[in-house]
């Protein structure tokens, strides 16, 4: 019913930049919190940054200052600009979405993720 495709992961030197977008598409009537994850090998996948559907933004402490998450509402598109990449940045990139669709219902979405590899 919803399909989230994500782009924008490669390789980059540490101290450079990416920009992440995954695109929401299918039965949608609204789109509330969005958010990005991460998941390094052998560690469990964690919260990088959220955005409500007001706007407001949470980040992890690790990522503060660094990544910037915003959302194009006309698009279905959440965003996440990546400055100054450590190599601890290092992950597969996960979007998800919470999605109301047309028929009332309410859940969550992932994204196929995406992987960023941060070269010292």
């Amino acid at each position: 019913q919803v399909q989230l495709v994500e782009s924008g992961g490669g390789l980059v030197q540490a101290g450079g930049s990416l920009r992440l977008s995954c695109a929401a598409s299918g039965s949608i009537f609204s789109i509330n919190t969005m958010a990005w994850y991460r998941q390094a090998p052998g560690k469990q996948r964690e919260l990088v940054a959220t955005i409500t559907s007001g706007g407001s933004t949470n980040y992890a402490d690790s990522v503060k200052g660094r990544f910037t998450i915003s959302r194009d509402n006309s698009k279905n598109t959440v965003y996440l600009q990546m400055n100054s990449l450590k190599p601890e940045d290092t992950a597969v990139y996960y979007c998800n979405v919470d999605v109301t669709l047309y028929s009332a219902s309410r859940y969550h979405y992932w994204g196929q993720g995406t992987q960023v590899t941060v070269s010292s």
